[in-house]
């Protein structure tokens, strides 16, 4: 369970501050978020600065 909190954690930081891309961020997670540098890569486009 702790796990795949983690393992979706970019998800959970994107959906809550209304990224425009959150559905991006969750298919990059599905395709290459087990590489570890997938994962980076969608944890740093979720905590990027959202336009409002």
């Amino acid at each position: 369970m702790a796990l795949s909190l983690l393992f979706f954690l970019p998800a959970v930081i994107a959906f809550p501050r209304g990224h425009p891309r959150r559905w991006a961020i969750v298919i990059l997670l599905l395709a290459l978020g087990w590489t570890g540098v997938g994962w980076l890569v969608a944890l740093i486009w979720s905590l990027s600065a959202t336009r409002r």
